[in-house]
């Protein structure tokens, strides 16, 4: 790890002082790299390495890896020894292989970085690799022995809540971050509930490591009854930070499986005609999916908010024909079911040059009924029983359970 990060660089990354500006279209298409019980199977980096080249031929250009530190909870999600790498996923050597083998296969390796919260080693508190002081944490944590400045953002009940205006906080995170891009090879940051502190912060860790693509989780209630305040939340959390970091599109993965799972297409679209999701007002901040480790049952007896099972591939269907970043959950990717039809859909997005920021043209979203033209290239109609298609010129492309896509005729 680089020792002795100079101080001064911290203060003009929190002043705002080196901008990074990232492209407005954006043709990728992501991979979430595991999921809840990915911990449980015997060294899932060499289950991903050896399906690094199925990964890479389906078009995907990042794939985001799970939480890789040391961690007292299996999933990686209460890091404990940040420094160290060796984790129920694997040790730090076979990670940096598979890396390695991405690289190789031209896909970027995104690593999911916790900075909110940290656990002791044996117990509440005593951080080790590397080891700071109750100084680090916040003075209201549930701890009740930090002695750091009050959390700027919401609280972790589960873990010590870190004082992100401490400089020990700040200079370390830079370090360890900058030695996951140096050492272990990252290229990115899916950051971990940036709800935790203010976006500020995040925003000088961003920074001070310039990654290829960064996007974080702010999930907020939604309510379906005034769906337009949860992605001007979204919004302006995106408006704090510049832009400079992405969000996952949580409004448009509300809204998009409730109108599948109850027919109301109508829920698709706003007040003025466009995508009724951050996709609609931000789309090239947007990360969209149908799915992630988090909304999907555990086992342990919670519903969560899954999807619909017998209405996946619509959600698959919208996201990868409309505007904003799509994330494909890697249960659906590898299920024998839905392989096939989201490689279909891939291959037709990438073939027709759809992006992030897309013009979404939307023709009918009613009961029953969802029809738009995207880019001038691709046509989508959902719906169980609607019979709608876009007219001459079009030719049928992919076709499911409740989705139909065209495509221009050449």
């Amino acid at each position: 790890m680089r020792k002795n990060f100079p101080a001064i660089l911290c203060a003009l990354l929190l002043a705002g002082a080196v901008p990074v500006s990232f492209a407005a279209a954006d043709g990728s298409v992501m991979l979430q790299g595991f999921y809840w019980t990915s911990s449980k199977t015997p060294c899932w980096w060499d289950v991903v390495r050896k399906n690094s080249g199925v990964i890479s031929r389906a078009g995907f250009d990042f794939i985001w890896l799970p939480p890789s530190s040391d961690s007292a909870s299996d999933e990686g999600y209460m890091p404990r020894r940040i420094n160290i790498q060796d984790s129920k996923y694997g040790t730090a050597a076979q990670l940096k292989d598979l890396i390695k083998e991405l690289h190789g296969k031209g896909v970027k390796a995104l690593a999911d970085v916790v900075l909110n919260h940290r656990v002791g080693y044996k117990d509440w508190a005593d951080f080790t690799g590397p080891a700071w002081g109750p100084e680090t944490i916040t003075s209201d944590d549930e701890w009740g022995r930090g002695m750091g400045a009050k959390d700027t953002g919401k609280s972790a009940a589960f873990a010590r809540d870190l004082d992100h205006t401490n400089p020990v906080v700040q200079s370390g995170f830079m370090e360890w971050m900058g030695w996951l891009r140096s050492d272990i090879g990252y290229d990115g940051w899916r950051y971990d509930f940036a709800r935790g502190f203010d976006a500020k912060y995040l925003l000088m860790y961003n920074r001070g490591n310039p990654p290829v693509f960064a996007v974080t989780e702010i999930w907020d209630d939604l309510d379906l009854k005034e769906p337009d305040a949860h992605r001007q939340a979204l919004k302006a959390w995106l408006d704090s930070v510049n832009g400079e970091i992405k969000v996952f599109d949580f409004t448009t993965k509300g809204l998009l499986q409730q109108a599948a799972g109850e027919e109301e297409y109508w829920r698709l679209a706003d007040s003025s005609g466009n995508p009724s999701g951050l996709i609609g007002v931000r789309p090239a901040d947007a990360v969209t999916f149908v799915d992630n480790h988090d909304t999907v049952p555990r086992g342990d007896g919670e519903k969560r908010w899954p999807f619909p099972p017998e209405k996946i591939m619509q959600g698959y269907a919208y996201i990868l024909t409309h505007p904003g970043v799509p994330c494909v959950f890697w249960p659906d990717f590898f299920n024998p079911v839905h392989k096939a039809e989201i490689s279909r859909l891939m291959k037709l997005r990438k073939a027709s040059g759809i992006d992030s920021v897309s013009a979404v043209s939307i023709v009918k979203a009613e009961k029953g009924l969802y029809a738009a033209i995207v880019g001038a290239k691709l046509a989508l109609r959902l719906g169980l029983k609607a019979s709608w298609e876009p007219g001459p010129g079009w030719k049928a492309a992919a076709e499911g359970a409740g989705y139909k896509v065209w495509k221009k005729a050449e």
